[in-house]
């Protein structure tokens, strides 16, 4: 019993200090991705909310102000995600790969879609804008997915009050 007590201790200390080294080299990452993101983006990230929510499908991006009334950073996240869906339509991901490395998880797959393979449905809110990532291609599915995966990974996931992230209907 003692013996099991010794080994258990010396488990949770190793295991505490490979956690508490992981932890510095990931907020090493965030905040290297959030300087490289605030130079490609055109609005204020510490003025907006960001979601990334899977479903069926592929994904929702959500981007908000975190300000209803702050009219020119929802401009800029509007115009931003506008030409973000735009240039994923023509299979240019060049400004996720700016700011994420080319090696990010699901990227080489979705630079591999044909032109009508994956839909990206802008659509513009009260206080930002939205795109709609959908497929009916299962490894598509997969790499938006892994990106998605990738990119909560790197911004976080925010919560947006009043914003519901059941996404996952077969409608979606």
């Amino acid at each position: 019993m003692m013996k099991n007590r010794l080994l258990i201790s010396i488990g949770l200390a190793l295991f505490s200090t490979v956690a508490w080294t992981i932890e510095p080299a990931n907020l090493q990452l965030i905040d290297e991705v959030h300087r490289r993101a605030q130079q490609v983006v055109p609005y204020a990230l510490d003025q907006a909310l960001q979601t990334f929510t899977k479903t069926v499908h592929g994904g929702v991006q959500h981007v908000v102000a975190k300000s209803a009334d702050n009219t020119k950073q929802i401009k800029l996240i509007q115009q931003h995600l506008a030409n973000i869906a735009d240039e994923f339509r023509k299979g240019d991901f060049s400004v996720t790969e700016r700011v994420h490395g080319p090696d990010m998880p699901g990227l080489a797959q979705l630079k591999t879609a044909k032109t009508d393979d994956i839909r990206f449905e802008y659509k513009p809110l009260e206080n930002g804008a939205q795109i709609h990532y959908s497929t009916e291609y299962p490894q598509f599915v997969q790499a938006l997915h892994a990106w998605f995966d990738a990119q909560q990974r790197d911004h976080g996931n925010d919560v947006i009050p009043g914003h519901s992230s059941d996404h996952s209907a077969i409608s979606e």
